[in-house]
């Protein structure tokens, strides 16, 4: 039997919650984590219609990249504007967002756009700061496996594509406990020494309280002792948006044809000449007028996204970058039934579609 819970550990194995962005909401939104699976509906947004949809096809979990609950919730009804959660609670079916951590990681929404464009010596337009750092923890041996495994359990050991990655070294330990303590080993008033390991454990800062809780919870010791140090970060190949070069300068026009295609658009916003000559190439999935500015001052010559504001249109004139302007449906909504794909080769005895009834809500009107 497979559960919620499975689904959710390899989904933040993929796209890593820590890449989320700090106003995003992502995560299990909606249900039971033990809840058990066999049908999946991914999407781009929750809607009505996709609501229903997941509700007519028995789904048990939803896959939405765009994730509810934004603002604050104060009720939940079928008349409200929650009204596609309200009908997937009362369905008992899940919820589930990666959102942000789906656009920025590796072989993400944006990782796929430079993969689609041919892009050489890819890397993050905004590269991410992991922030890990190092935990030393002292465990007696007879604690060593309740405790790490608590620790991996709480998002510890993780190195690339390594999970429960851990050094262990023996050594001996000493304390003397005053009057008031309750050691679990030896005597209080006495110094004792006791065989210890030294667990050393990588962390992701934003996991940082969670292994604390994990260390107090699963140690045997009434004040277990541990360090925590601080990591330099390596250049990283994961964040916000993406940059690289194309095999050849392409004209602007013909640039966003091919990109249109790709996503079978038919209509491609640009700003800039048709001619432009474009070589290297900014990508935001979305709606991510904000890094226009950072892909100019990376000196790349045209930023690739879903939409923007008519401000940002005169600021990229202003610095010198051409964009292509996909529509935010074109430039996400491929990649989640690439996610469809890529989960049922994952749990190929589950049942798992990109919703049928989603479209783009948006659409152009032919004038004469």
């Amino acid at each position: 039997m497979i559960i919620v819970d499975e689904l959710v550990h390899q989904l933040e194995e993929w796209f890593p919650k820590a890449l989320a962005e700090s106003w995003d909401n992502t995560g299990l939104l909606l249900g039971d984590e033990q809840t058990p699976v066999e049908r999946v509906m991914t999407n781009l947004s929750l809607t009505e219609a996709s609501a229903e949809e997941a509700i007519r096809e028995k789904a048990d979990l939803v896959i939405s990249h765009h994730p509810i609950f934004f603002r604050k919730v104060s009720r939940l009804t079928a008349q409200g504007p929650d009204r596609p959660a309200y009908l997937l609670a009362r369905a008992g079916i899940s919820l589930y967002s990666p959102h942000t951590s789906f656009d920025s990681a590796s072989a993400g929404i944006n990782e796929q756009w430079a993969n689609l464009l041919h892009l050489s010596e890819v890397s993050p337009l905004v590269p991410a700061e992991p922030g890990q750092c190092k935990f030393v923890v002292f465990v007696p041996e007879r604690d060593l496996e309740k405790v790490s495994q608590a620790m991996f359990a709480a998002g510890a050991g993780i190195i690339g594509e390594y999970r429960q990655c851990s050094f262990r070294m023996m050594g001996t330990g000493t304390f003397l406990g005053s009057e008031n303590s309750n050691p679990s080993v030896g005597q209080s008033g006495r110094l004792e020494e006791v065989a210890e390991l030294r667990l050393e454990v990588v962390v992701p800062a934003a996991q940082r309280d969670a292994v604390i809780r994990a260390i107090r919870a699963s140690h045997s010791y009434e004040e277990p002792a541990f360090d925590i140090y601080p990591l330099q970060a390596e250049p990283s190949s994961v964040g916000t948006g993406r940059q690289g070069i194309l095999p050849q300068a392409t004209p602007l026009g013909e640039l966003a044809r091919k990109a249109g295609q790709a996503v079978k658009r038919r209509h491609v916003e640009i700003v800039g000449p048709v001619s432009a000559l474009c070589r290297r190439v900014a990508i935001g999935c979305g709606s991510a007028g904000e890094l226009i500015a950072r892909a100019a001052r990376a000196g790349n010559d045209v930023f690739v996204t879903g939409e923007a504001r008519f401000h940002d249109y005169l600021e990229a004139e202003r610095l010198g970058i051409h964009l292509i302007l996909l529509g935010h449906y074109a430039s996400e909504r491929f990649a989640v039934e690439q996610l469809a794909d890529r989960m049922r080769r994952q749990w190929p005895l589950l049942s798992i579609w990109a919703s049928k009834e989603e479209e783009d809500p948006s659409c152009v009107v032919p004038i004469a």
